[in-house]
């Protein structure tokens, strides 16, 4: 049985949808659900930056934007450690005191550049609450390579053909992990 449900795969192929339908389906069967969840946004055409969300208090803050004018930079981005620790780091820490289930989406080159996202991601994976998130498929990290090798996770790649339907299958995986936890 995998606790650490991970999803990966390319950009824009449909990871946070996936995720974000499995969050849906766990609280409409009574599952809290905690932790963060990030979105691009757009300006027309051009991707502008990042957002992360904290699912409890609904809370949004940017996790890189292009006109940012410091933090650490990654390509044309400069992420925001700001909000990245004060509103991820504290949605994943809150999510490990209340809630059955934490989400993080993601872990990836930009919100590794905050040790204390680090370590909130570590505490949360080494926990015995249902993790589900995504890890970048490209990414290479201690952090990320300790989850991939861990015997309780289970790292599914979101492809086109199976984007529509997988929150079903990491639904079905979460389900059995939390009736039985």
């Amino acid at each position: 049985m995998k606790r650490l449900l991970f999803l990966t795969g390319n950009p824009c192929i449909g990871k946070t949808t996936v995720l974000t339908k499995t969050i849906e389906g766990l609280k409409s069967r009574g599952y809290s659900t905690g932790g963060i969840i990030s979105h691009e946004v757009r300006k027309g055409d051009a991707r502008i930056g990042f957002e992360i969300q904290d699912l409890t208090t609904g809370k949004r803050g940017w996790l890189a934007h292009v006109n940012q004018q410091n933090g650490p930079r990654l390509g044309k981005y400069y992420v925001n450690l700001a909000d990245l620790d004060n509103i991820g780091v504290n949605a994943i820490n809150e999510a490990m005191k209340h809630e059955k289930v934490i989400a993080i989406d993601e872990i990836g080159p930009m919100e590794l550049f905050s040790p204390k996202f680090q370590e909130a991601v570590k505490k949360a994976i080494e926990s015995e609450k249902l993790v589900i998130g995504v890890v970048h498929g490209k990414a290479k990290a201690t952090l990320i390579d300790a989850i991939r090798t861990r015997e309780d996770a289970d790292i599914t790649i979101v492809t086109f053909e199976n984007r529509s339907t997988l929150h079903e299958i990491i639904l079905e995986k979460a389900l059995k992990f939390l009736q039985t936890a």
